[in-house]
């Protein structure tokens, strides 16, 4: 039978043997997930960018749409005050647009 001294030696050399083995392994593995995980970051990454470009898009189209509805209701109160002139000194339509036009310039 081995001595005392002699068993421990060996269980501890076995004990160094497989953790080296498991750090080794650990380590592979480590080295294997590595761009697995960048692989889904930048296809993440990808996604948030199409979806902010589609965002944006959709508000450029919703914006446009606003404006459209803006110049249809400045010419609907550009009809409205050119019928509520009176006395024959009705502006022509076309001078309320520039002026319209110029009141918006002064405020963007």
């Amino acid at each position: 039978m081995m001595s005392r001294p002699m068993l421990l030696v060996f269980l501890l050399l076995v004990l160094i043997i497989t953790s080296q083995f498991e750090w080794r392994q650990q380590l592979v593995n480590d080295i294997d997930t590595a761009p697995a995980v960048s692989q889904k970051q930048q296809q993440i990454s990808k996604r948030e960018e199409m979806v902010k470009e589609k965002i944006i898009l959709s508000q450029e189209k919703n914006i446009y749409r606003l404006n459209e509805l803006i110049r249809s209701l400045q010419q609907q109160l550009l009809q409205c005050r050119c019928n509520e002139t009176s006395n024959g000194a009705t502006i022509p339509f076309s001078e309320h647009v520039i002026e319209l036009e110029r009141e918006q310039i002064l405020e963007d």
